[in-house]
């Protein structure tokens, strides 16, 4: 079911980032920089695949994703909702099933038997698809989901993730680039100013992310 109704941009990013911090989503360590997906590295760290395990949470979290696609790319743009696997899955489902829409899911790479298929579900050609995943750092892995969805014949003009790292440069022109618009609902920056906020980690901790958050490729440079 739509929701009818939703907070402003701002107070969706500040929920969402209390959300993350209230289950423990999120960690903060400049002694030990984690490694992204993308390979590179920072002292922050997110877990998105735990909100599959706070109801609540999850139900409020997939409401404003939700309305905030339906808000910004129209109530009738979608055909088809497609989650990248294995993060993108069930959130794909969840908007899916709140949209009223057909669900898919792409793999990162063919099977290697059978159908050798990237493709799982039912996607045809002419379908206005939604890319649903959990995060972007600096939008790389949602490209190989994009193209395999438009060999389909499908388009594939928006994507929509619940965190975008929002410190990384020309992520979303790099997206726009090859037709891509991005949603989300928080960045490193709405994560930082709650955990300021609330007091989640000592000052000093907050103030090396900060130092990340401000010029992230220098400080890798100097935490090699």
């Amino acid at each position: 079911m739509i929701p009818t109704s939703f907070p402003s941009r701002e107070e969706i990013a500040r929920l969402t980032a209390r959300m993350f911090l209230e289950i423990g989503a999120v960690d903060f360590n400049a002694a030990t920089p984690f490694t992204y997906a993308s390979g590179l590295k920072g002292p922050t760290y997110i877990d998105c695949r735990k909100l599959i395990s706070y109801p609540r949470i999850r139900s409020t979290l997939m409401d404003f994703l939700t309305m905030t696609v339906l808000r910004d790319a129209g109530f009738e743009a979608f055909d088809n909702i497609a989650g990248g696997e294995t993060a993108g899955i069930p959130f794909a489902a969840l908007v899916a099933e709140r949209m009223g829409l057909p669900m898919s899911y792409v793999r990162k790479k063919p099977k290697g038997y059978g159908r050798n298929a990237r493709i799982e579900g039912a996607m045809t050609e002419g379908q206005r698809v939604l890319l649903v995943e959990d995060l972007t750092t600096d939008g790389g892995s949602k490209l190989s989901f994009v193209d395999a969805i438009r060999e389909t014949g499908a388009s594939c003009n928006h994507t929509a993730v619940i965190f975008f790292y929002g410190i990384f440069e020309g992520t979303e022109q790099r997206l726009a680039d090859h037709g891509v618009q991005l949603h989300h609902l928080c960045t490193w920056w709405d994560m930082l100013a709650e955990a300021k906020s609330a007091a989640s980690f000592d000052a000093p901790t907050l103030d090396g992310v900060e130092e990340f958050l401000n010029d992230p490729r220098g400080w890798q440079d100097r935490h090699a």
